[in-house]
């Protein structure tokens, strides 16, 4: 165990220190979700007059959806850096070490938590300065975070599974596209559950964001604690399905090198 997670941080700094030389990475994926909360937030600020919103805020409930969306989409790009250096012989390099097989993956998804973070810390605070109020307290918003770190961590353990299998960027944008933009809007991410239609509300209960969505915004409004922890463990299992995957993905690559 002390061996692996030894790998793991080693191989976590050197993913690290590749974001560090690119920035840019970081701040370009603030983007969207500056312009949901600058444009989308205003734009619709008055749609919490309807009934089934908890807050009279547009900004307050959208907050947390936007940090679970952002958290998505980095996870979903994880894999990349898996293809990255499948074409650089990386990985070929790795397997010829001593280095843990299972360290290989974990240190990615660790990563891809660390980095979504700190994109939640940046618009949470980006939420705070636009009007949103939370009565969770530091607790709470420590969760908001935490929560969208697993979320990340099960879709980045996924990405990676699909880029080693596919071991092309196209096939891996093509899959995270097809899957993105349907698992966001069938969850409460923008709009309340009552206001869902029938069988809107029905598959948003088997989806792993809307799990996230709602445990966010539970824990950032310091409401029904109950439904906060269920929903966290379901993404914990979640996670640690996605992280199998990854690793029946990562077995199935070496007996295809």
């Amino acid at each position: 165990m002390s061996w692996f997670l030894w790998d793991t941080w080693q191989l976590t700094w050197r993913q690290i220190l590749r974001t560090l030389r690119l920035p840019i990475w970081i701040a370009v994926s603030l983007v969207q979700p500056i312009i949901w909360l600058g444009l989308y937030g205003q734009l619709f600020r008055r749609i919490v007059e309807l009934p089934g919103f908890q807050t009279t805020s547009y900004n307050t409930f959208l907050t947390p959806g936007v940090m679970i969306m952002t958290a998505f989409f980095g996870g979903g790009w994880a894999g990349m850096s898996m293809i990255d250096d499948h074409d650089q012989g990386v990985l070929s390099r790795l397997l010829a070490t001593p280095a843990s097989r299972g360290a290989i993956i974990a240190a990615r998804v660790l990563h891809t938590a660390l980095t979504v973070l700190i994109q939640s810390g940046l618009i949470l605070v980006l939420g705070l300065i636009l009007g949103a109020r939370f009565h969770g307290g530091a607790l709470g918003l420590i969760s908001v975070m935490l929560i969208a770190a697993l979320l990340a961590s099960g879709i980045g353990a996924l990405s990676c599974g699909v880029g080693l299998l596919a071991r092309r960027e196209e096939t891996l944008i093509a899959v995270m596209n097809f899957l993105s933009m349907p698992l966001t809007f069938l969850s409460t991410a923008f709009i309340a559950a009552p206001l869902m239609p029938r069988w809107i509300r029905a598959l948003a209960r088997i989806n792993p964001v809307n799990w996230a969505v709602e445990a966010a915004r539970g824990a950032a409004l310091g409401t029904d604690s109950g439904m906060v922890l269920t929903r966290l463990a379901l993404l914990a299992v979640f996670t640690v399905v996605c992280c199998l995957l990854a690793t029946l993905a990562f077995r199935r690559y070496q007996r295809a090198l």
